[in-house]
């Protein structure tokens, strides 16, 4: 308690860091507050069936990551997801495309181009889904829209406060990253997250308390069980296999340079949430041809019910191969190689070149494996929780997407407060050892903006 309460005082007494902290809590309050505005038009005590309608499935998980706005039909309905969506696609679209990727390597002056089709991306996303959400909002909750603004009057203003929600939010992410601490779009993502989880918790705490006291027992045991998982994603997200490098030794006057032994680092999870959200995604897919009727005797129930067994089949396959697609992606062991060469760096025993780039990607793909399977298994543990008679509502944080978000956000957040930290002589947030910096992949695809 001691040490912690130290390492408050020495994050408090650091001016920058001090600003800093403010300056984000100050605007992540803006955000929340915005969140519970709702739109014009719309009697908020007639959204049964919409919060009802955005319990489960791909709705329940844009649901959560925007701290129930989508639901309360808010002016931040969406959130920052139509951000995050165009930061993927242009993420991707500059690994496959050679004249963007050209682009992007021109430093600064290349990522503010990149940063702006973003920007118009994502007005362009913004629009079809407000239509969309609409749509959505009519079949589902249509007697909430007041009479006088029925037709074209409610769908235009809608879209375009909708449409302004976004990019406020997303300005509010960007200012976040410049002036804040932490990724300001992964955060706001978070802290979406981390708002349901207290109404989550209570809920649980009243349907086991029902119970008597072996209900306070499985309660207990339920909170200890979300512990380890929490624990278990930590080692997944932090989990490396370092492979040794050396550099050759340089002599330059009187003075000698390199011959050092440092680590190649290869992320055991280094397609982060990407793979789980493709594959949520794409199972999301079949739904849209049943008119979202997912009841017991439609074929799509397998599609979008995490409790049954060949969802999680299917799921788990999808999430393993898309963890391997992803990685090919992102991850470039040619390139690796080259810097090692023109670094005068080598791995002891391997040749410089093709053989190094063989050697490199055979070593990721041995890590990608067990990461695949992990990242698996924390997609299907949500749906397995459920079984076992958890709410629904607090079985989503016992793994999937909501939980890997939340503590690679945390982690990246820490790991920034703790360079300050250092950079400052104080010592770090741990007795021992340091936090591991996750820069070297920024899924889910969002530089510049927020990966996570």
């Amino acid at each position: 308690m001691k040490k912690l309460i130290k390492t408050l005082k020495n994050i408090w007494s650091i001016e920058e860091l001090r600003k800093k902290l403010i300056y984000t809590f100050l605007l992540l309050f803006v955000y929340r507050v915005g969140s519970f505005i709702v739109l014009p038009g719309i009697d908020p005590n007639k959204l049964a069936n919409l919060e009802a309608s955005a319990q489960s499935g791909m709705l329940g998980l844009l649901n959560s990551f925007v701290g129930g706005a989508f639901s309360q039909a808010s002016i931040f309905a969406l959130g920052i997801m139509p951000y995050i969506s165009a930061s993927i696609f242009m993420q991707l679209i500059t690994v496959l495309v050679p004249q963007i990727s050209k682009i992007q390597k021109e430093g600064e002056s290349g990522q503010r181009k990149i940063n702006q089709w973003t920007r118009y991306l994502t007005v362009i996303v913004t629009v079809f889904q407000a239509a969309a959400y609409i749509g959505f909002l009519k079949s589902t909750s249509g007697d909430a829209i007041l009479p006088g603004f029925g037709g074209q009057l409610f769908w235009f203003s809608t879209v375009v406060i909708i449409t302004a929600g976004t990019m406020f939010v997303m300005w509010l992410g960007e200012k976040i990253t410049d002036k804040g601490i932490g990724n300001g779009a992964s955060i706001i993502i978070m802290v979406g997250i981390l708002a349901r989880l207290p109404q989550s918790f209570a809920q649980e705490f009243a349907a086991k308390e029902t119970k008597g006291g072996l209900g306070l027992l499985l309660f207990t045991v339920e909170i200890a069980v979300f512990i380890a998982v929490t624990l278990g994603l930590i080692v997944l997200v932090q989990g490396v296999r370092k492979v040794p490098v050396n550099y050759a030794k340089q002599i330059v006057g009187n003075r000698q340079f390199g011959g050092a032994r440092q680590f190649l680092p290869l992320k055991v999870n280094a397609g982060g949430v990407m793979p789980i959200i493709f594959a949520q995604a794409i199972m999301f897919l079949p739904t849209m041809f049943v008119g979202f009727q997912t009841g017991e005797k439609s074929w799509a129930k397998y599609f979008t019910d995490p409790t049954n067994s060949v969802y999680m089949l299917i799921f788990g396959l999808m999430t393993i191969a898309f963890t391997f697609v992803y990685t090919a992606i992102i991850f470039n062991p040619k390139q690796m190689s080259d810097d090692l060469k023109r670094s005068n760096g080598f791995i002891p025993g391997v040749k410089p070149g093709q053989p190094t780039t063989e050697y490199i990607g055979t070593i990721m793909d041995r890590v990608t494996l067990p990461g695949a399977v992990l990242v698996a298994i924390a997609g299907i543990l949500p749906g397995i929780i459920q079984l076992m008679g958890v709410t629904q509502g607090f079985a989503t944080f016992y793994g999937g997407t909501s939980l890997l978000i939340m503590v690679a956000v945390v982690l990246d957040t820490l790991q920034q407060i703790e360079t300050h930290l250092l950079m400052r002589q104080y010592d770090g947030l741990m007795t021992t050892g340091h936090m591991h910096g996750r820069r070297s992949t920024a899924a889910p695809g969002v530089t510049g903006g927020g990966g996570f």
